[in-house]
């Protein structure tokens, strides 16, 4: 046995020392791409990135575009994810109840508790209110680009869907010529791939493990030694890799559970922790408002406030990025636009459920942590927060905190796996063997990221999937007309009692058939 422990203890240094020369190598990499990624503008004296400016006014224009659609059709929204109109005839692998907690899965991860702590830390209370707003208008950028995923989507011989932005980019892009579209594509599935190995594997894993040993004495509790460390990177990647084998059907299956029981655990938690703190009421809804409009020792003011409250709902719910449509491409349905309906409801859930949630925890709470973070104009420990406010409530009770970043964890992690599989597919083709390479290296960067701090390969992998929201919104933008005609036929159909009927070809289609 101890023998075994030395040569894990070696094999963990050499781990260690590998992560710390790429790290090092990634450095200058990441800051150079970064900085074209993340570039920003001087706006009222806040640097707004460019990528954020985008993404949210993509989401203004395609919410008039579209007539304030998801303002008017939540009742279809939640006809389409009952499966009202769905028959047993339907091309796919999933329902629209699965497909849409596989793509909230994806989106809801540690950033929901750390990266909101980060936002009301920096930019007020008031930063809230304007992450509601962002949120509400991505749900229609949501609504274009996965109605478009199952659009353009092709099942092939097994019966295996192939959709997304791989797909309908393609189309978008058509007119460059062949050769420009592969090279537009691959760079997207590139990214997404990175992504989901990096971003949505090891840094997952590598969170979740570090908000466990913190929560259990840190390095002198039961999970602060390397070995724990190895175990528990083993034991993860065992339960991710379990789901992950049975594709899309079985993710959508463990999601469709797994999303709506975290969901009650941390919504149920962050109510009680805020019903303790009732009395703040008033004096809480009075910062978020007043720091709306009117915030006080912000940089850049009321801009700067709605610039840290858009960011951080494009961060978490992924609007614009492609990446959800992969997901929604699966579904079950005749109808590509009653998956956009579909789909539209996952920025709702994802920053208005539940970042506010973390959001309104923080601040009715107000503990010394936060104050303290508001006068030096940002938190050192964003999770720290979250973690204080619930701890307001009962000492020990932020063990509650650390069972949700696990299960948001998981959840992110099994999503982005097939993410990624998909753009692998796209780069290399479908192939049993191929699927099985890219399986194996998401587990094995799993157990790594437990035991490694590789900051800049993160950072690198955060840049490579905003990346995707330049090509992604024009691709969009291009394609929106088409998602138009859909959305007419729709209604009239709906209106019509039409609805289980095949739908009638769009005159676009016509054409093309001409």
């Amino acid at each position: 046995m101890s023998a075994f422990i030395s040569a894990a203890a070696t094999e963990e240094s050499a781990l260690q020392g590998a992560a710390t020369t790429v790290d090092g190598w990634f450095a200058g990499i990441t800051e150079f791409f970064a900085g074209i990624i993340f570039a920003t503008v001087p706006l009222g004296g806040f640097d707004a990135p460019v990528v954020v400016l985008w993404s949210i006014l993509a989401a203004i224009g395609f919410t008039i575009y579209f007539g304030f659609v998801q303002f008017r059709t939540p009742l279809i929204s939640l006809e389409v994810v009952r499966g009202k109109w769905t028959t047993e005839k339907d091309p796919g692998e999933v329902s629209h109840f699965q497909a849409l907690t596989s793509a909230v899965s994806a989106t809801v991860g540690l950033g929901n508790i750390a990266g909101v702590a980060a936002a009301v830390s920096l930019g007020g209370p008031g930063a809230t209110f304007w992450m509601i707003v962002a949120g509400l208008f991505g749900m229609c950028t949501k609504f274009v680009e996965c109605t478009l995923g199952v659009k353009y989507r092709y099942i092939d011989e097994n019966g295996v869907v192939h959709g997304g932005p791989f797909q309908y980019l393609k189309v978008a892009y058509h007119k460059l010529g062949r050769i420009p579209v592969a090279i537009i594509t691959g760079l997207f599935a590139i990214a997404i791939m990175l992504f989901g190995v990096v971003g949505g594997g090891m840094f997952q894993a590598n969170q979740a493990f570090g908000q466990l040993r913190a929560a259990t004495g840190g390095e002198e509790g039961v999970f602060g030694s390397d070995l724990a460390a190895l175990i528990f990177g083993v034991v993860f990647a065992a339960l991710v890799g379990v789901v992950i084998i049975g594709g899309i059907k079985s993710i959508g299956s463990v999601t469709a559970k797994l999303v709506p029981a975290m969901a009650i655990i941390y919504v149920g938690a962050c109510l009680i922790v805020i019903a303790v703190n009732f009395g703040n009421i008033g004096e809480a809804f009075g910062a978020i408002i007043s720091g709306a409009f009117s915030p006080e020792g912000i940089s850049g003011g009321v801009l700067g406030v709605i610039i840290i409250g858009v960011t951080r709902a494009a961060f978490s719910n992924e609007a614009g990025i492609g990446s959800a449509p992969i997901a929604h491409s699966a579904v079950k349905t005749r109808r590509p636009i009653s998956e956009g309906f579909n789909a539209a409801l996952e920025p709702f859930i994802d920053t208005v459920v539940i970042c506010t949630m973390t959001a309104l925890v923080i601040i009715f709470a107000w503990t010394p942590e936060y104050q303290e973070a508001l006068d030096a104009g940002g938190a050192d420990n964003p999770v720290g927060l979250t973690s204080a406010a619930f701890d307001s409530f009962l000492p020990g009770f932020n063990i509650v905190l650390t069972i949700a970043v696990l299960l948001f964890a998981y959840s992110t992690l099994i999503t982005w796996a097939y993410y990624g599989i998909q753009a692998w597919r796209h780069l290399f083709g479908t192939t049993k063997v191929g699927d099985a390479i890219f399986r194996s290296i998401v587990l094995v960067l799993v157990v790594i990221g437990c035991l490694v701090s590789t900051q800049n390969i993160f950072d690198f992998a955060d840049s490579a999937l905003f990346m995707c929201i330049f090509i992604n919104v024009i691709g969009l933008v291009i394609l929106a007309p088409k998602v138009k005609e859909e959305m007419k036929q729709y209604m009239a159909d709906r209106k019509a009692g039409r609805l289980l009927e095949d739908p009638e070809p769009l005159p676009h289609e016509l054409a093309e058939r001409r």
